[in-house]
């Protein structure tokens, strides 16, 4: 299937939650969602990459395939995807959109840790 990026064995992905403004302008919807990106290692970062780029072009979208963390699937849209080659192998970098039950899945998502910060 060229729609989808499924993780096949390993731990569940997590997410981190994107908060910069090129991240939030790939939310092209009018509902809430979080936009969250996650680092993938793999052996095939460019052809994952182009895979996205050709699926985006076709048919506009693009799925990541993962167990939660309770051991059920999940299905993501990945927004953007880019790969890395760092000295250990490559790493797969994908921002997804996470709905509210996903992103409750995540530690520290929806805690604004620097806010509280400034304000005692």
């Amino acid at each position: 299937m060229d729609d989808k990026i499924t993780i096949i064995e390993g731990p569940p992905p997590t997410f981190e939650e994107v908060r910069d403004g090129w991240a939030l302008g790939l939310h092209d919807s009018l509902g809430s969602a979080i936009i969250g990106v996650t680092r993938l290692r793999t052996f095939n970062g460019a052809a994952l990459v182009e895979r996205c780029n050709r699926t985006w072009r076709a048919q506009g979208l693009m799925e990541l395939e993962y167990r939660a963390p309770d051991g059920l699937p999940q299905l993501s849209p990945i927004l953007a995807a880019r790969h890395v080659d760092l000295e250990e192998g490559q790493l797969l970098l994908l921002w997804v959109r996470l709905g509210d039950e996903q992103a409750a899945q995540q530690p520290g998502f929806g805690h604004d840790d620097q806010a509280a910060d400034d304000n005692p």
